[in-house]
């Protein structure tokens, strides 16, 4: 229960769904957490739940640089410097080429891409001063193989900005990796707009359901302690065995 005893993490897109899930599981093994989301109702209930002891919500855009600066500082002022930052924030869309906006896509892009840039781009320099860390970056089994415009194209970046930080930040003890979740229950699939599509889809998953979010965290979680000391710039794919078909 204490794989995480004395460590800070920052996580992002953590209301509800499986940024919460990650929340909870990480105090539960002793880490301190600074959590935000666009969600201040959700954010605040979930840091009554848990605690002021152990975690601070933060109200974030993740696409803003400032509110990035802002974040860094309060987790510094509150806990000290950043161990951990899981960058879990995103959005999906079910929109064709042909029905999508110029908008629209540079929505998902600002969301699912820029604002996982802008997060390590933040926190580097925080762990590079306390001797390191951990940097985990939730793709998706979309950053693997097709899906939808805007939602691959991003998750396929994530991927990749993952393998260039790894790359970049190694010799200063700070691992990155990324997680590539299948399909997840969680609120942006069973209240998003294409509820039958994906129930439907479920159906033919090898093990022949969702994955709980607790599953997503479970990986994350070894992946934010020192247990994955040797891994950096590499995939680690949670999605019922649909990417081996």
């Amino acid at each position: 229960m204490n794989r995480l005893k004395g460590k800070v993490a920052i996580v992002t897109g953590a209301a509800q769904g499986m940024g919460a899930s990650h929340v909870r599981l990480f105090v539960d093994e002793g880490a301190k957490v600074v959590f935000t989301d666009l969600n201040e109702e959700g954010g605040r209930k979930l840091a009554e739940e848990l605690g002021e002891e152990s975690v601070r919500f933060v109200k974030q855009d993740v696409t803003n640089a400032g509110d990035w600066e802002r974040v860094i500082q309060e987790t510094q002022n509150t806990f000290g410097a950043p161990d951990i930052l899981v960058n879990n924030a995103g959005i999906s869309m079910s929109k064709s080429i042909f029905d999508m906006t110029e908008d629209d896509y540079r929505k998902i892009v600002n969301i699912n891409q820029v604002s996982v840039f802008l997060g390590i781009k933040a926190a580097a320099p925080a762990m590079k001063e306390a001797g390191g860390g951990s940097i985990i970056n939730i793709s998706s089994m979309n950053g693997l193989v097709g899906g939808a415009a805007g939602y691959t194209d991003t998750k396929f970046a994530v991927r990749g900005l993952t393998k260039a930080a790894a790359l970049q930040l190694s010799p200063l003890g700070i691992r990155v990796n990324s997680v590539h979740p299948g399909v997840i229950e969680t609120p942006m699939v069973t209240q998003g707009d294409a509820v039958d599509t994906i129930k439907e889809f479920a159906k033919h998953i090898p093990m022949r359901r969702m994955a709980q979010p607790e599953e997503v965290s479970n990986m994350v979680l070894f992946l934010a302690s020192d247990e994955s000391s040797y891994s950096t710039g590499a995939e680690f794919v949670i999605d019922g065995g649909l990417t081996a078909m």
